[in-house]
């Protein structure tokens, strides 16, 4: 292993996990995949990580712990299931070992990279929402950063051929954690999150709509400004998150409240934002932007982790 890079693993031999591996081998100059590790022995990812060269066990947790080099390994990645993830983190805690969650086990703090990262830089274990969630918060923060958000609605609708066992095993959890973090680390003062496997064929491109309910007073101009600033941010780590069409105001005054959760029938303004996030094509196809977004997530945190662990160290990147 060079002494450059940050040692890794990557629990989880599945699309997520397979996709993430090949970001890093592929993209990444600071981390080192050091153990894909997984519990069915024929699967493509572990296949796969042989064929490259990196140390694989079938025999999950306790095979990872077993390996030769494990003590190297300084962030393990859990690319599994929410109740897979206790026992995990509870076991690499053990070890020192910094824990980056993509699944909706929430153990950790909710992190988005361009909104909180820096919070919880020294965090044991941080939490990647889900995918809708890293899709859609940065919205929900960049709205709430100029205007008061009384709600905000989230429906994230992806390929059903995108949505794997370990994603449909978790529904329950995408919903309930997505709803949280958008108030949480959104800002909303109330949230709801709605996920929508569609069955359509050829498959369609991860779509997300998001809606806020701001006060009548709110300035317009400055939102769509600071939606349209955090879509460029989001697009650095990854490419293909962009907006559908420009932002989108209706107003409601006396003559036509609405009912708000929270509010009651309210005047304000309804902002909605259409996006599409497109896969980068590494290991998944380019309809899985929900599978992409959280593995770019998730990289990107691992990498700022990194940087900050060489820099103390002394090395250079």
């Amino acid at each position: 292993m060079s002494s450059a890079r940050i040692p890794v693993a990557i629990i989880g031999s599945g699309n997520i996990g397979t996709d993430l591996m090949i970001k890093i081998l592929r993209n990444s100059d600071l981390l080192e995949v050091a153990a894909m590790v997984g519990i069915d022995p024929s699967s493509d990812g572990l296949a796969r990580a042989e064929r490259l060269g990196v140390p694989t066990t079938a025999e999950g947790i306790d095979g990872l712990l077993a390996l030769p080099d494990f003590k190297k390994i300084r962030i393990a990645f859990d690319a599994t299931s929410a109740g897979a993830h206790k026992v995990h983190d509870a076991r690499l805690r053990d070890h020192g070992v910094r824990v980056i969650d993509l699944t909706p086990a929430a153990l950790g703090p909710f992190v988005i990279p361009v909104v909180n990262f820096s919070e919880h830089a020294e965090t044991p274990n941080l939490n990647m929402v889900t995918c809708g969630g890293q899709a859609t918060i940065p919205i929900v923060h960049a709205v709430a950063s100029v205007a008061p958000v009384y709600y905000a609605e989230i429906v994230a609708a992806i390929s059903s051929k995108s949505a794997g066992p370990g994603t449909r095993a978790n529904i329950d959890e995408f919903t309930e954690t997505t709803s949280r973090a958008i108030v949480e680390v959104g800002g909303a003062a109330r949230g709801k999150a709605i996920i929508v496997l569609n069955p359509a064929e050829p498959p369609l491109i991860m779509r997300d709509t998001i809606y806020c309910f701001v006060p009548p007073d709110a300035d317009t101009q400055a939102i769509a400004g600071a939606v349209e600033s955090r879509v460029a941010e989001v697009r650095r780590y990854v490419p293909g998150y962009r907006l559908k069409q420009q932002v989108q105001f209706e107003h409601f005054g006396e003559d036509n409240r609405q009912n708000i959760p929270g509010l009651g029938w309210s005047t304000g303004i309804k902002v909605a934002v259409f996006l599409e996030v497109e896969g980068a094509g590494h290991y998944l196809p380019a309809f899985a932007g929900n599978l992409d977004i959280m593995t770019s997530a998730a990289l990107t945190v691992a990498e700022r982790i990194a940087q900050a662990q060489l820099a103390a160290e002394g090395v250079e990147k």
